[in-house]
């Protein structure tokens, strides 16, 4: 007897707000209906907005620590700086897995051809909840170029599936995590199927970037979750999630699917910084002033 596939049990739909120096933000955590889905504090996806020549906004400098921030671009091309002197760019495909750690100050912005020339940005940002004894780790980055990043496919070829972090159709993610995580993006045609392990003990969603499909066997039009920037929270009730596009339907959905152990410890969060205790918050706000973060320069 084949085994039963997770089921959703809440959908959120993100809401719309503005970061940085004014870049649109679908935010579908944290918010009213859900504070944080363990180890997983925040869930962003940037834009997608055309942007005229000149207008493309970004973050300007801006602390973090006690967390990990992975970007993930989709379109268009930031620049990134930090108080340790590293710099580099993300270009479209792109992945970026900062360990803020002990606690960095950097800066995300367009690129200058970019900024300069315009165009669609478009791109995911999620915070990942460090361990309290991986909380004052040394900063450190993983940088992994679109062309480096593993893909599986289904053996039809109409599921496509980046492997980001963990494991899926046998490709194994070149990101080390600190704890076990499973990100991929998949791109699924009408008529695909794709059956993902996900054990138990992980905590699992999914984010809908583009079109329409059935998660557990449950049309995605029946019960409205056929709009982009929905987020879908599944049941820990199986190992396997599967998501069918149906043969009928004419466009590819696109679909992250995100999932964690838990870590089952104290969050004690204010703006940048996510600790255990309000002293350690409260520290790190001290350790910023002074100056302990370093700056970045330009």
């Amino acid at each position: 007897m084949a085994q039963a596939s997770r089921k959703v049990k809440q959908m959120i739909t993100a809401s719309v707000t503005r970061e940085g120096d004014g870049f649109l933000v679908h935010r579908p955590f944290p918010s009213r209906t859900l504070l944080d889905f363990d180890p997983f504090l925040l869930l962003d996806e940037m834009g997608p907005m055309e942007n005229e020549p000149g207008q493309a906004k970004g973050a300007p400098d801006h602390p973090h620590r006690g967390f990990e921030t992975v970007t993930y671009m989709l379109s268009g091309c930031f620049e990134h700086k930090d108080s340790f002197g590293h710099q580099g760019k993300l270009a479209p495909g792109d992945v970026q897995w900062m360990t803020a750690g002990s606690g960095v100050i950097h800066s995300e912005m367009p690129e200058e051809a970019f900024l300069r020339q315009g165009g669609l940005l478009h791109g995911i940002q999620l915070w990942v909840n460090l361990p309290k004894k991986e909380k004052m780790t040394s900063p450190s980055y993983q940088e992994i170029k679109s062309q480096d990043i593993p893909v599986g496919k289904s053996s039809d070829g109409k599921v496509s599936v980046k492997v980001i972090a963990g494991v899926a159709y046998a490709q194994k993610a070149v990101i080390q995590t600190k704890t076990p995580i499973i990100y991929l993006h998949a791109s699924i045609q009408p008529g695909g199927r794709w059956t993902q392990v996900v054990p138990k003990e992980y905590n699992a969603f999914a984010y809908i970037l583009e079109g329409q499909g059935l998660f557990n066997k449950q049309p995605i039009k029946d019960v409205k979750y056929s709009e982009a920037h929905q987020l879908l929270l599944f049941e820990n009730d199986s190992d396997e999630i599967e998501i069918v596009v149906p043969a009928e339907l004419n466009s590819t959905l696109e679909v992250l699917l995100i999932a964690g152990v838990p870590l089952n410890e104290p969050v004690v969060r204010y703006g940048p910084f996510v600790m255990n205790t309000e002293e350690e918050i409260r520290q790190a706000f001290i350790d910023y002033h002074a100056g302990k973060m370093g700056i970045i320069k330009a």
